[in-house]
């Protein structure tokens, strides 16, 4: 029987696979099991149960003292947002997840549910919000304000200091000039090349070659 922690996750799809393997190479939790769609209950992901969809939420919380949100966040945060919501309105312990592969520095800020993945990178004196993603291999670069319920993709390129507003998402490969302010709820799809100011909203599809 294992004595770290139990935690629950909220949210049972594939970015749930990656957040598994960072809370397992981390070492301070062990996973529960999943809350997912009512289609998912009874699964596994990765060895651990599904055990109940939202309508079972409730009960479940009751059962534990530390719980995540591992739900990918694209098109929009509120998945998220509602249920780091129901953490924060039971007293759950909602801790930051960082992968002893990423590199945070001791003068910078993470806030509580966000999770820091492999080979990512936030720098001196930048500050990251509740709830938020930063993917594999993204950088984070000194002095960038990242807002709550906010995802930093795959290898996105975030310059000193840059502001990217509450709810927002800068895609995988994206490239922001030092400076810049992004809104909120904006999308920056993948491969953006960012150089001026976005306002609150602002959506900017994905870069095709063809």
């Amino acid at each position: 029987m294992s004595s770290l922690e139990a935690i629950l996750l909220l949210g049972a799809g594939g970015h749930a696979r990656a957040c598994i393997d960072v809370i397992e190479q981390e070492g301070r939790f062990q996973v529960a099991g999943l809350v997912g769609l009512p289609e998912e209950v009874g699964r596994e992901v990765l060895g651990y149960p599904v055990l109940g969809s939202d309508d079972d939420l409730p009960a479940l919380l009751g059962q534990y003292s530390a719980g995540i949100v591992v739900i990918g966040q694209i098109k929009t945060p509120v998945p998220r947002m509602v249920q780091f919501a129901h953490l924060r309105a039971r007293g759950l312990c909602v801790p930051v997840m960082v992968s002893p592969r990423a590199y945070v520095s001791r003068h910078a800020r993470v806030g509580d549910g966000s999770f820091v993945l492999h080979g990512a990178v936030i720098n001196a004196s930048a500050s990251v919000g509740e709830n938020c993603i930063v993917n594999s291999l993204s950088l984070i670069e000194h002095d960038v304000l990242v807002d709550d319920h906010c995802h930093i993709a795959t290898g996105a390129r975030i310059n000193s200091g840059v502001r990217i507003g509450e709810g927002s998402f800068i895609g995988s490969g994206s490239l922001i000039r030092q400076g810049v302010v992004i809104g909120r709820n904006c999308i920056i799809g993948m491969g953006q090349v960012v150089l001026k100011d976005c306002p609150d909203g602002t959506q900017l599809p994905q870069r095709r070659i063809s």
